[in-house]
């Protein structure tokens, strides 16, 4: 062990001697080393202060609890301060853990939330430092998955070498806003921004500008009368028909890039959707898998559960694969997503297996197919909004899922077909199913209605005076 921190104390030296040699800037904020040791002093901050601070109180007490939130709020902080410190890619990182209300303790949701609209600015040198950094990165992953050998986040420095380099291409963020625009142009309460290309190039985009509150913020919605439920509804049609149907993802839709307006001459409530730059296509064979993992997950059908998710390279850790997918017990999982909503219970249970795991779920990340990755990151921000707004594992948001799902498998199914007898009997298959999804719509409605409410009354009635 002494010997390879020798060797990555050595590496070290030698690649800060390269690096400072040739830079002309010496902000010591342009040093990854800086970075990676401010990262890392940060982290042992934050864990002796666990250790210490709640060691000598009894577990479960008022006093402990107190002292929990206390040391909680303070390493929130801490993990802030480190993310404006370090910027860049850090941002992006805290961006996403501020949109965790469902998975993480309220003070790190509150503290981070933040970074999603007050974000520090960064300037070019800084945007084209952090790419001179990326193979210092490579280099420093790979040294200490020598020194430890079971750690097992290279898929992260894949992940970032590929999508840097789009993110930062202005010309082709554009591009997918145009294509997001056009795709999902029968969504009349979906506003994307006019992309002005006369005065954009690859270092400068000039769109239209539009404001709102962010998608999260529940009290501005109530406020200015806008539906919360209905928001959330059709987010979850957006982004049903970007993965099931379209397989052309926005993969960043944390609350500072997803605004909500209410048009004043018309009152229909607009999501506005910002930062077009990364984005993930899905090949066919994965959003077939992905569509029909989902069918089964909302049929609680474990055997195609189980199918699908080991095609989508989960192995024996389908349950746990499950479970990440939907943010839900695996009680919930077997029981049916769509019968009860997330109880106190089971979201203790959710927050606390997520660090028991943490060894499992790295081992998941690191076997599932690349595209997958972007798409848990989007989930989650996704929960994260639904939790906000309190209207997680609402069963209108499966019933669209659903919708999606059966549309996108009879899709590819007509077109592998040569029989137009088969063709035929396949788009009677989906309108029936379409047509069940919608009664059963009409069911949810009718009980969730007066008119539904006095209906079942009268039943009642007429049903006891028959007796």
């Amino acid at each position: 062990m002494a010997r390879r921190a020798l060797k990555l104390a050595s590496l070290t030296a030698a690649a800060s001697g390269i690096y400072m040699y040739g830079n002309k800037f010496l902000d010591p904020n342009d040093f990854g080393i800086v970075r990676v040791g401010r990262a890392i002093a940060t982290t042992a901050v934050i864990t002796y202060d666990y250790l210490t601070s709640l060691r000598s109180v009894p577990y479960g007490t008022e006093e402990y609890e107190f002292l929990k939130s206390q040391v909680h709020l303070r390493s929130a902080e801490r993990l802030r301060e480190l993310c404006c410190s370090n910027r860049g890619t850090f941002i992006k990182v805290g961006q996403h853990l501020g949109a965790l209300d469902y998975l993480l303790p309220e003070e790190y949701t509150r503290t981070l939330k933040v970074l999603h609209s007050q974000a520090p600015q960064s300037t070019r040198q800084e945007i084209e430092q952090v790419i001179r950094e990326d193979l210092g990165k490579e280099v420093l992953l790979l040294v200490v998955k020598q020194i430890f050998p079971d750690f097992e986040f290279m898929w992260l420095v894949e992940e970032a070498k590929k999508n840097l380099p789009l993110e930062l291409d202005f010309l082709h963020e554009g591009r997918n806003a145009e294509k997001v625009a056009y795709m999902l142009k029968n969504f009349d309460f979906l506003k994307v921004p006019r992309i002005y290309w006369e005065l954009s190039t690859r270092r400068v985009l000039l769109m239209e500008f539009m404001e709102g509150g962010q998608v999260n913020d529940r009290a501005y919605m109530e406020r200015n009368g806008i539906n919360v439920n209905e928001i959330s509804r059709n987010l979850g049609k957006l982004y049903s028909e970007m993965i099931f149907v379209n397989g052309f993802v926005h993969c960043d839709p944390h609350p500072g890039n997803v605004l909500v307006k209410k048009c004043p001459t018309s009152g229909k409530a607009h999501i506005i959707l910002l930062d077009h730059g990364l984005y993930q296509v899905l090949s066919e064979s994965f959003r077939m898998d992905y569509c029909r993992l989902w069918q089964a997950l909302i049929k609680a059908d474990m055997k195609r559960v189980q199918k699908y998710s080991r095609r989508l390279g989960a192995g024996d850790l389908y349950p746990l694969f499950a479970c990440m997918l939907t943010a839900r017990s695996w009680e919930s999982v077997n029981r049916g997503i769509d019968q009860s909503p997330v109880s106190a219970s089971e979201d203790m249970e959710i927050r606390s297996n997520a660090a028991a795991y943490l060894p499992q779920i790295t081992q998941l990340l690191n076997n599932v197919p690349r595209q997958m990755l972007l798409l848990l990151k989007t989930n989650d921000l996704l929960r994260g909004i639904e939790s906000a707004l309190h209207t997680r594992a609402s069963a209108s948001s499966f019933l669209n899922m659903s919708r999606c799902c059966i549309r996108a498998v009879s899709t590819y199914q007509r077109s592998k077909s040569l029989s137009l007898y088969r063709r035929a009997q396949i788009s009677l298959t989906e309108a029936l199913s379409l047509w069940q999804i919608n009664l059963y719509e009409l069911f949810l409605w009718l009980k969730g209605s007066q008119l539904g409410n006095w209906v079942i009354a009268l039943l009642r009635r007429m049903h006891h005076s028959t007796y």
